[in-house]
């Protein structure tokens, strides 16, 4: 996120979960059905008390189970409402069967995710494997490195799920306790002006319209699911070029301005780490250490996973002479999901790096400035041979 002062902003000290929910605020969605847990909740405390005291019209479901909740949504945005809900770790695990049929029926959601490790062991801290075991659900996702990113990405996510040519839902992503628990400084758009940047609900199939009848969810054999399959993907292409519109709208209003991957500092460097959400605050910390000393490089940090931004991770890496991708998750039996990717981008790419697998951070564990200094020292020095290699494990 690159940003420029622009008016109507107001500062306000918020923990990334309340941003969210602030953000939903001023949304005010017609529909919230969640279920609490853990680092999710106090995006929907805070929601429900803007509802208890009258700040938004939201019919707020407290249901029984993250299942319920998704399924909740999926009922209320079918029914021709704009609807939202929130969640964590195995709260998306148990969601995941209802996730696929909101994507498949088409509706725009919004869903906050706070990143949980998955259980078991029962761990509540924060790693990226219960978003990206659903990376392919057909839904967009965007990653949030600091309150304001999950902010901006609330906001942004509504315009992109409802663009006549996406209908696809979103979900927005922020690091459990690290973002979702931390106060920051939050540049806070003026409420009306948010409202006209989101603007209106306009149901594309409305199943209560007596007028205009469809049917949502039928029995779809081999006849025409197909089609269908290839229609969620074209969706998912078109979002591209979508939330590029998106984006430039945004940043005309607010001077901060986001893209598919951010680049920083990246023109000449030969070492780059490559990361997601709230790593790369702490790894710019190193970059910018490592330049005063002279050494050439820099870090990109993936901003939309899906649709994946393969072009641009290309392009950006292409000049590079080493490449780490550090993942907050991990793949049995195979390198890791963001690696994977990245790799995959660079099939084509006739200068090709040399690329790294790290992981790290699994349950929370904690990483550090000298943690991700010690990656580029093994780039500089050509020192990683393994495989796959784990920050911070004890062997």
């Amino acid at each position: 996120m690159v940003m420029a002062m622009k008016k109507k902003h107001y500062y306000k000290a918020l923990t990334g979960g309340q941003a969210v929910a602030v953000a939903m605020k001023q949304i005010n969605p017609d529909v919230v059905a969640a279920y609490p847990i853990t680092p999710q909740t106090p995006i929907i405390e805070t929601f429900a008390q803007f509802v208890a005291d009258g700040k938004v019209d939201t019919e707020l479901i407290d249901v029984e189970s993250e299942h319920s909740a998704m399924s909740a949504v999926v009922g209320a945005s079918a029914a021709g409402t704009r609807a939202m809900t929130a969640t964590s770790s195995q709260g998306l695990a148990l969601m995941a069967e209802i996730v696929y049929i909101a994507s498949g029926s088409r509706l725009p959601i919004v869903m906050a995710v706070a990143n949980r490790a998955l259980s078991a062991p029962i761990n509540i801290h924060c790693d990226h494997t219960d978003s990206m075991f659903l990376r392919d659900a057909s839904w967009i996702q965007l990653y949030s490195e600091n309150a304001q990113e999950a902010y901006d990405n609330t906001l942004i996510a509504v315009r992109l799920s409802e663009h006549d040519d996406v209908q696809l839902p979103v979900m927005v992503m922020q690091d459990g306790f690290i973002t979702s628990h931390s106060v920051q400084n939050v540049l806070i758009l003026d409420d009306a002006k948010a409202k006209k940047f989101i603007g209106p609900f306009n149901s594309h199939s409305p199943l209560l319209d007596m007028k205009k009848p469809v049917t949502i969810g039928p029995l779809d054999l081999f006849d025409y699911f197909f089609e269908h399959k290839y229609q969620q993907a074209e969706a998912m292409e078109k979002s591209k070029k979508v939330l590029k519109q998106i984006d430039s709208e945004y940043y005309k209003m607010t001077g901060r301005k986001y893209e598919f991957i951010e680049k920083y500092k990246t023109n000449d460097a030969d070492y780059i780490i490559v990361v997601l959400s709230s790593t790369a605050g702490t790894a710019k910390v190193v970059v910018d250490n490592l330049r005063k000393a002279k050494k050439k490089v820099g870090l990109i940090k993936i901003r939309c996973m899906r649709p994946f931004p393969n072009n641009e991770i290309a392009k950006a890496l292409s000049g590079a002479k080493e490449v780490a991708v550090l993942d907050r998750s991990i793949s049995f039996g195979n390198y890791s999901p963001v690696f994977t990717e990245i790799r995959s981008s660079l099939y084509e790419v006739k200068r090709k790096p040399k690329l790294y697998n790290y992981i790290y951070g699994l349950g929370g564990r904690n990483i550090g400035l000298n943690d991700i200094e010690n990656v580029y020292n093994d780039l500089m020095k050509h020192r990683n041979n393994d495989k796959i290699k784990y920050i911070g494990l004890r062997k």
